[in-house]
């Protein structure tokens, strides 16, 4: 503790630059734990959209009967907004 320097009131009014924290706080991350992390994530961005997308195929019939305001086009968006930000989610922790 004798050799602790003690900041200024200065210095600690003084608000840390963003980008500084950032890089502090990233840590150190391995490339293969990158690589299954990103991987994981697109492997479900592509299930997610293959099983979704093969579920409307079968209920069509019953969707379109219902007479739901929600009809097949906003359920395929809606399936391809989760797909798409789910493969953004694993190409942002593979190189980000």
């Amino acid at each position: 503790m004798a050799g602790d320097k003690t900041p200024s009131v200065h210095a600690l009014e003084k608000p840390e630059k963003l980008q500084d924290l950032l890089k502090a706080d990233r840590g150190d991350d391995c490339t293969p734990c990158r690589v299954v992390g990103g991987g994981a994530f697109l492997g479900l961005s592509a299930y997610s959209y293959w099983s979704g997308m093969n579920q409307l195929e079968r209920q069509q019939a019953k969707i379109l009967a219902s007479g739901s305001r929600f009809g097949m086009r906003s359920r395929k968006l809606g399936i391809t907004a989760t797909s798409v930000g789910l493969a953004w989610l694993g190409i942002w922790r593979m190189f980000m």
